[in-house]
């Protein structure tokens, strides 16, 4: 089934529409915005629901104190802005209005990783979702897709609980189903394999998908999973893929520190020793380029995944 490309597209897009449909779908969704309505993709639901949109200005902290209080009298507010300001900035009110009081907020970060490009370093947040999978209660997802951003937001807004939701702004390929049903900790198998499992997050999972295809040419069997969620983590899904193929290679677009691959070596390391090779960025800060050259720049692209696994398997 996969890889087929349905044409590219950003992810930021798949929020946005989805955002919309919440609304239509349930009158308590409001949106809150950091002054940053047209590049969260928020603007659709603000024309179409002035009463429930609330413009906060460039004032991150309190836009997260807003959310939380209206969270706590039934609504369902989603506070958008760049990944950079909605973790690291605001990291304080996200943790003592959101995450201890269990607030039913669901944070929209948008424009995450290398991929940002031309904006460089400052705004190229890589170590968000280390930040975030660290807080008690807070869900963490990272959809791979424009489809699956679309269903991971309406999933979201059914959820009752805080979400972290990261997605992207350049257009990317958009390969999974759009009918499909997104189910928060619940990891997809895209690709059977025998030899090694590529457990892939975000914008990465095409680039697996495509690494997969290359190791096939070389007779290496490469299972490929999209770890969709990685708060909560699909642990069953994981080991049951490691116990099969004895090697694991872990790719995402954040720093190898507090990422995923971290949190799956820690699974693997109580109830399972594997060895593993990590595709992620290793204690350095971004830097402005496309995003396509930042991705082979920084080792996240299908050909550092293809080498990754062959050494793995070869070792």
């Amino acid at each position: 089934m996969y890889p087929i490309n349905y044409g590219n597209k950003d992810t930021r897009s798949g929020f946005g529409a989805a955002l919309l449909e919440a609304g239509k779908s349930d009158p308590q969704v409001v949106a809150l915005c950091a002054d940053l309505t047209g590049s969260v993709k928020m603007d659709a639901f603000a024309q179409a629901f002035p009463n429930r949109f609330f413009q906060c200005g460039i004032a991150e902290s309190n836009m997260m104190g807003v959310a939380a209080g209206m969270a706590i009298s039934g609504k369902v507010p989603f506070a958008g802005t760049f990944a950079g300001f909605a973790s690291g900035r605001v990291y304080d009110q996200i943790r003592q209005a959101i995450a201890y009081s269990n607030a039913n907020v669901k944070i929209a970060a948008s424009h995450a990783g290398v991929t940002l490009g031309e904006d460089g370093a400052t705004h190229q947040i890589m170590e968000d979702i280390g930040l975030m999978r660290m807080l008690p209660h807070l869900v963490v997802i990272n959809p791979c897709d424009y489809n699956q951003t679309y269903a991971a937001t309406l999933a979201a807004a059914a959820y009752y609980g805080p979400v972290y939701l990261r997605f992207g702004r350049p257009s990317v390929p958009n390969f999974t189903h759009p009918d499909q049903t997104f189910e928060i900790g619940k990891a997809l198998v895209m690709r059977e394999g025998s030899d090694v499992s590529i457990f892939a997050t975000g914008h990465l999972v095409w680039g697996a998908l495509l690494a997969a295809e290359e190791l096939a040419q070389s007779g290496i069997s490469a299972e490929v999973i999209n770890i969709h969620t990685i708060k909560p983590l699909d642990s069953e899904a994981i080991l049951t893929s490691a116990a099969k193929t004895g090697a694991v290679v872990t790719a995402e677009e954040h720093l190898i520190a507090g990422g995923m691959g971290e949190a799956i070596a820690a699974l693997l390391g109580r109830e399972l020793p594997t060895r593993q090779a990590f595709i992620a960025v290793n204690d350095r800060f971004g830097q402005s380029g496309k995003p396509s050259e930042l991705l082979k720049a920084y080792g996240l692209d299908a050909q550092h995944i293809t080498e990754s696994a062959k050494q793995l398997v070869q070792r």
